[in-house]
């Protein structure tokens, strides 16, 4: 399967750097689901970094080479700054990333104090932070939601906001601080008139020979643009352009992303088109999302006033940029078989560093408390309407305040919905599915060691446990968050969140994370990005995926078929359609259509009207790991293929490992995997015996130790992949070792 990576990742970068797949053609917004407020953006050669505020959850440095398809690579700054605050709006305002004078920098605001961080490369390490000095001769503070502006000529300037009335423009120094060279910008939005309200998150850059200075007015909306010749303080010297967003798109008022603002500054490429970054709310029922970041394409009219796309219902054309292979931008699974986490997860609030562990238990993720009266959470952005989170955790918890599991929060953490391994008033073991005060709770009949998946189909929420991950036993009744969905928390300003949870005395060890799973039905009505398809209620809060026709398509991101931790293998792909006409074929293709690996086709026929609706079912070839899975529909004619409502993988039965004694046969972590030379093993049993064996069956590694369940191994083996064995007089466990030298 490696090799089928590499091959589609290879003709991925090919198609997009001489010919683009149907896939990367066009886009739909957002392209960074979830919350991301408050967004810049930096060039730099061929990549491409955006960042902005955290509020709460610690800040993410996003990279790019196409601005469609993005990727966390770091976090500037670490969970652990004693500058972070525990509680909602405890994070960073604001936050900037670029390249000056052979270092990466990345300047934000927390609680109202600007300061920066450094570092040699993009994804770190990170220095501390640092605090920037407020020149004395600017009349207010530094303020917040600042970002940064580099001359033609390599001088640097920090665009400054405090407070309504005050703006400016802060020459900086090679270290960073501020010169004393300022331009008060202080008539821009004066007081008490405020003619632009906030005139917030101002960014600068520099179009033929124009310097432009674009601000938001505030959260009901609206961006403006203003130009001068010359980098001045002088009001005469600069143009009022107007609105930065073309206000009179015809499909403004049908838009699902209205009002939008707090636009990055506009980049460049090749091609001499310009485009932007910017956040925005969704409409009712999906505000409790956040601000979700949107591309949009900005063109110069014949006056020189830049004018940005409205994020209107439909396909953009993308830019001519190679993806690089860079998966569509959602949570991605997680086998927790890193030294640090991945910079996609967030701690919520400040974290003391030692809260979590990858190398404690090589494999796992361990999660302690922050107190024995305060848990701690580890985050991602919840971005998507349907998605199946699963995780296996080993927790043993000694009183019901003990609890380890799934969550999901809202930004403000005043409403929660969780699934955790606990015990009862009685001292039993149990699962509990809660949200607000209503509480399910069934008897755990599997043990400490257990998994866990918690299912949303839009806003129905609905909680999973499983001794084996096979064979799942629902627990309770679904819950309805839109509550949680809906809500937009102006305080805090964080959208909502889910990831993995321990509250109580105890530790808690998290084997995997799976974001959306093959096996689990995929609603067909919330693709990531599509192309000609729209969605039309059918009631019951379910839509279809409708007006599909030849060559139209659809993305369905992070689906996860199996790995090393998740033993799993697709033997088929289910779809439930409907149609009154000859109907058409599917194709799925896996991370990019044509230039992918098409894994399947099945054709869909005739249900004798379209509100009936059948399966269709056809076989999968070989399927392992993550993949964004794109639909490829193909038919004769002009007209209407046929309507869309789920699709499904059915899950391969495969033969799973066995066990006379008491241990946890399959609980077998190896770390660093892929390794080199040397590793550390992990057991859920005490063994004696260590072998590794090579792919045709000819063992090339024992060793004989007294009982443990942790060793050390410093091995001498070419490349390749081994499967490596522990066991014992009563237990046996084996899993995959990959060395690559």
């Amino acid at each position: 399967m490696q090799k089928i990576a590499f091959i589609i990742l290879a003709l991925v970068y090919f198609l997009n750097v001489f010919g683009q797949s149907p896939s990367f053609k066009t886009y739909m917004n957002p392209v960074i689901p979830g919350d991301h407020p408050d967004c810049t953006i930096t060039k730099v050669g061929k990549d491409y970094y955006t960042t902005g505020s955290s509020f709460n959850v610690t800040p993410v440095i996003y990279h790019s080479t196409n601005m469609v398809h993005w990727e966390a690579i770091a976090q500037p700054v670490s969970a652990s700054w004693m500058g972070f605050d525990d509680k909602p709006g405890g994070g960073c305002w604001g936050g900037h990333i670029v390249y000056y004078n052979g270092k990466w920098w990345d300047f934000f605001s927390r609680g109202n104090v600007m300061h920066f961080v450094k570092a040699d490369k993009p994804e770190g390490p990170w220095s501390a932070p640092t605090k920037v000095n407020n020149p004395s001769t600017l009349p207010y503070g530094l303020g917040y939601d600042n970002s940064i502006f580099i001359d033609d000529n390599n001088k640097w300037y920090l665009v400054v906001k405090n407070g309504q009335p005050n703006g400016g423009i802060v020459e900086l120094g090679s270290t960073g601080q501020p010169t004393g060279v300022v331009y008060d910008l202080k008539w821009l939005n004066p007081s008490p008139a405020l003619p632009y309200s906030w005139a917030e998150g101002p960014v600068m850059w520099k179009y033929k020979g124009y310097y432009y200075y674009s601000f938001a007015r505030d959260l009901s909306g609206g961006q403006k643009s203003m130009r001068s010749k010359t980098l001045t303080a002088d009001q005469a010297a600069w143009e009022m352009m107007g609105d930065f967003f073309n206000e009179s798109d015809p499909l403004k008022s049908g838009s699902l992303f209205s009002a939008p603002n707090h636009a990055s500054n506009t980049v460049m490429i090749g091609d001499s088109t310009s485009w932007v970054i910017h956040p925005v709310y969704a409409k009712g029922e999906w505000k409790g999302q956040g601000r979700q970041g949107l591309l949009n394409q900005v063109r110069y009219n014949a006056s020189g006033r830049p004018i940005a796309d409205y994020p209107v219902n439909k396909s953009f054309t993308a830019p001519k940029l190679p993806s690089s292979g860079i998966p569509w931008m959602v949570p991605k699974s997680d086998n927790f078989s890193t030294a640090k986490l991945h910079p996609e997860w967030s701690s919520l609030g400040y974290t003391a560093s030692g809260k979590n562990s990858l190398t404690e238990r090589p494999g796992w993720l361990r999660l302690s408390p922050k107190s024995t009266i305060k848990g701690n959470t580890v985050t991602k952005y919840d971005g998507e309407h349907n998605y199946s989170l699963i995780t296996r955790l080993d927790f043993a918890a000694k009183s019901n305040n003990d609890q380890a599991g799934l969550r999901l929060l809202r930004g403000d953490e005043t409403k929660f919905v969780k699934l955790v391994s606990s015990l009862n008033a009685e001292g039993k073991k149990v699962i509990v599915f809660s949200f607000e005060s209503t509480i399910h709770q069934v008897e755990n009949t599997v043990g400490d060691t257990l998994w866990l998946k918690m299912v949303r189909v839009n806003h129905s929420i609905t909680g999973y446990f499983s001794g084996d991950g096979n064979n799942w036993t629902q627990v309770g009744q679904p819950f309805d968050v839109s509550v949680i969905d809906s809500y937009s928390d102006f305080s805090s300003f964080t959208g909502t969140l889910q990831g993995l949870y321990v509250q109580g005395a105890g530790n808690a060890y998290f084997d995997l994370y799976i974001y959306r799973d093959a096996y689990t039905p995929i609603l067909a009505e919330c693709p990531a990005n599509q192309f000609g398809t729209t969605k039309v209620s059918v009631g019951s809060g379910i839509s279809v995926l409708d007006n599909i026709h030849n060559n139209d398509w659809a993305l369905y991101a992070g689906v996860e078929f199996g790995n090393t931790d998740y033993k799993a293998a697709p033997d088929s792909v289910e779809f439930t359609a409907s149609g009154i006409t000859s109907g058409g074929k599917i194709e799925v293709w896996l991370d990019s259509i044509d230039s992918g690996i098409k894994v399947a086709e099945c054709t869909i026929g005739n249900t004798g009207s379209w509100s009936t609706f059948k399966k269709f079912k056809a076989p999968v070839t070989a399927i392992s790991g993550s993949h964004d899975v794109y639909l490829k529909f193909v038919g004769a004619g002009t007209a209407k293929l046929f309507q869309l409502k789920w699709m499904n993988f059915i899950k391969k039965s495969l033969p799973t490992t066995t066990s006379t004694g008491m241990g946890k046969p399959g609980d077998l972590s190896i770390y660093p995997n892929p390794a080199k030379d040397r590793i550390s093993i992990y057991s859920g049993f005490p063994f004696n015996t260590v072998e590794i064996f090579s792919i045709n069956g000819k063992m090339v590694f024992q060793e004989r130790n007294e009982a443990t369940q942790n060793s050390i191994l410093n091995l001498h083996l070419d490349n390749g992949v081994y499967v490596l064995k522990v066991s014992s007089e009563k237990d046996v466990a084996s899993s995959k070792l990959m060395i690559e030298l």
